[in-house]
């Protein structure tokens, strides 16, 4: 045992751990975390399995991917205006989540299963009005107005309903949204 608790049996190890070391640096001791810096931080870059992007036309600078929905329908020349909006959030509760608390919902926007614009349309018909919604983007255009909306959450475009209020001259869109923890709230 006391080959390996000498002083001299430590140091002949330390000189043979750090034979293939040319740094200079080395003679101080230094902690691990004063060697890092920014270019340590991420994944290095021998370990990076980035596939290479292959385009399909050498002249394209992005990929179909890269634009968000709906901004193909963003147009800054088209002299229409934008009509007011507003969104609502809406739950569909009953008497027991009332009175009794029985379920999990709370007032907050999380526990939401419906999305309600309120789109103002001042002397419009409904037959010059044409709406269209995507998962992420409502498209609404009339002869006098033009909203693209970019909606806050992802919303099932076939299940959505409209009914224009033609005394108050607003449109009214519900959309059912889908958002990825839903089964927790809605369980």
């Amino acid at each position: 045992m006391d080959g390996l608790s000498s002083i001299q049996s430590l140091e002949a190890l330390s000189k043979m751990l750090s034979q293939g070391r040319d740094d200079e640096e080395d003679e101080q001791p230094v902690s691990a975390t004063a060697r890092l810096g920014p270019g340590h931080i991420g994944p290095t870059k021998c370990n990076r399995n980035v596939p290479p992007v292959v385009s399909k036309n050498s002249k394209d600078i992005w990929s179909e991917e890269e634009v968000p929905e709906g901004s193909e329908l963003d147009d800054t020349w088209d002299p229409r205006q934008q009509p007011e909006y507003e969104i609502l959030f809406k739950q569909k509760i009953t008497t027991e989540d009332v009175f009794l608390g029985m379920s999990r919902k709370d007032p907050s926007s999380a526990c939401c299963e419906c999305m309600l614009i309120k789109i103002k349309l001042p002397d419009t018909k409904i037959a010059d009005v044409f709406l269209d919604v995507k998962e992420k983007f409502l498209d609404l255009r009339s002869a006098k107005f033009k909203l693209g909306l970019h909606l806050p959450h992802p919303v099932d475009s076939k299940t959505g309903k409209a009914c224009f209020i033609s005394e108050a001259q607003t449109l009214e869109v519900t959309l059912t949204m889908q958002r990825e923890m839903d089964f927790i709230n809605f369980a």
